[in-house]
């Protein structure tokens, strides 16, 4: 008979309870199924939460259209021409353009993947053996959750789960404005345009930062009329200088209002549209305004507190660096612990979670070498140290900048904006921190993150044969740039 072990049998007998089933809930479930835990997730709205069902699927499916249309900008100089039938001869369409954007079948499609997305997950986690609960969940002390699942009766008793270890990942909720709230039909958050029949005739975003910049640049992109209000001095105000310039360049070369330090105090409706209201008393007429100024942790009413869970000053759940809470036996993940609001960030912490909680060896969360991604297009992406962090901790670096028109991949592609930045330091020529500002930046990074990860030197990089042509060679040619002769 094959011998068990007394920690499997240990783990076999430890119950994890999750609270949310996003990208931190769902990808802890499956690390501690492979512990061989019992696990249980209680996820209000689907498995991948809002990161899948609202947030993070729908927006790049949407964007994805998007950059379809971009990449129609470049057909003339391609030499692209169009003959006979339109893609869709309706009597709606646009005859100076040979393409028009369905926004009710863009949406569609969105929602549909979302959905898809989600049933997946959810099929990959109970095939693992762990119980899916949709309902909602708050603890009972530190290891205790009480479950009321979506649709039972307001009278009946929750479902009380014992736990030796529990997990919050219940992610963020878009913030409002206190003389903005979102109705979901004229004013929205990003987590109700999907509801839209029809292009809006003229779309007033409300914020200049990641999420505000990639839904402004996706519905110019698709043909509306967009006005950004930012109320900081350029858009992407936390990102490198120069990426944000290029954006905010292209943004107005294609015809968007952008609208510097300009603080939007209201929104209201109007009889056709709506009407935002200035800080300084000016105001803008559009038919849909999007609220895109940030999001706040979804941490009310969980009985976190009363638990021995500490929780910062905007409501995040306070964490080190494997996930642990203030509370014994209590962990947390992703959005709600504003550690940084990625997806990728999120499952992270859930893997790190369960790992630590269960036994295992883990590393400890590095966002050094946790790369991030801006779907505008092009696309900003980014890794490891920027030069005001450099300057800040004192460290000698130099930094090279190669700009994409000089690639022969990106001439034939007509590809005019663009660039590959390299922070490195400047006696071990150790790579320190990277920004590509590219189509399809997000597989671009790639290279820089795992140069970073495992402390190679630009000159390892520039001896690395590259496809020629690509833009991957750029990465080569921009590493040699820093090269230094030593003797």
């Amino acid at each position: 008979m094959e011998a068990v072990s007394t920690q499997s049998q240990d783990l076999q007998s430890t119950r994890v309870v999750i609270i949310g089933g996003g990208p931190g809930g769902y990808e802890a479930a499956l690390v501690a199924k492979r512990f061989g835990a019992e696990v249980t997730v209680v996820e209000q709205q689907g498995l991948g939460g809002s990161a899948v069902l609202t947030d993070v699927v729908p927006s790049k499916t949407l964007i994805a259209t998007a950059d379809w249309m971009t990449r129609m900008d470049a057909a003339d100089e391609l030499g692209i021409r169009a003959h006979g039938q339109t893609l869709r001869d309706v009597d709606t369409a646009d005859d100076a353009a040979p393409y028009y954007v369905d926004l009710e079948a863009v949406n569609t499609r969105v929602r549909a993947l979302a959905a898809a997305q989600s049933a997946d997950i959810r099929a990959r986690v109970e095939k693992e053996g762990a119980r899916v609960v949709i309902g909602s969940g708050r603890l009972d002390g530190p290891q205790r959750v009480l479950v009321r699942t979506a649709g039972a009766d307001d009278d009946a008793p929750p479902e009380v789960l014992d736990a030796d270890v529990v997990l919050v990942a219940t992610g963020a909720t878009p913030r409002e404005l206190p003389e903005a709230k979102a109705d979901g039909e004229r004013i929205l958050t990003w987590t109700q345009l999907y509801g839209l029949h029809a292009m809006p005739e003229r779309l007033i975003v409300v914020g200049s930062g990641v999420t505000g910049a990639e839904f402004a640049g996706a519905y110019n992109a698709l043909g509306g009329e967009v006005v950004l209000v930012s109320s900081r001095d350029r858009v992407l105000p936390g990102e490198d200088p120069d990426a944000a310039e290029v954006i905010e360049q292209v943004f107005k070369g294609r015809g968007m209002t952008v609208m510097s330090r300009s603080r939007a105090q209201s929104a209201v409706r109007t009889a056709d549209g709506v009407l935002v209201t200035l800080a300084d008393g000016r105001t803008v007429e559009g038919s849909h305004v999007l609220l895109a100024v940030g999001a706040v942790p979804r941490t009310a009413g969980l009985g976190l507190e009363e638990a021995g869970v500490r929780l910062g000053p905007g409501g995040h759940v306070v964490v080190d660096r494997v996930s642990r809470t203030s509370a014994r036996g209590v962990y947390a993940a992703g959005d709600c612990t504003g550690v940084l609001a990625l997806a990728s960030v999120a499952a992270t912490q859930g893997r790190i979670a369960m790992a630590h909680a269960l036994g295992d060896a883990v590393a400890p969360l590095d966002l050094d070498h946790v790369s991030a991604n801006i779907f505008t297009a092009p696309e900003i992406a980014t890794v490891g140290y920027d030069e005001a962090r450099l300057k800040e901790i004192g460290t000698a670096y130099v930094v090279s900048t190669l700009p994409l028109r000089r690639n022969p991949r990106a001439k034939m592609t007509g590809l005019r904006e663009g660039f590959i930045k390299l922070y490195a330091h400047s006696v071990t020529g150790i790579v320190l921190g990277g920004v590509v500002v590219a189509p399809r930046a997000s597989e671009l990074i790639f290279p820089i993150t795992l140069a970073i990860s495992n402390r190679l030197t630009v000159d390892q990089i520039a001896e690395t044969s590259t496809v020629y042509p690509s833009m991957s060679g750029s990465m080569a040619e921009v590493a040699r740039l820093l090269h230094q002769h030593r003797s």
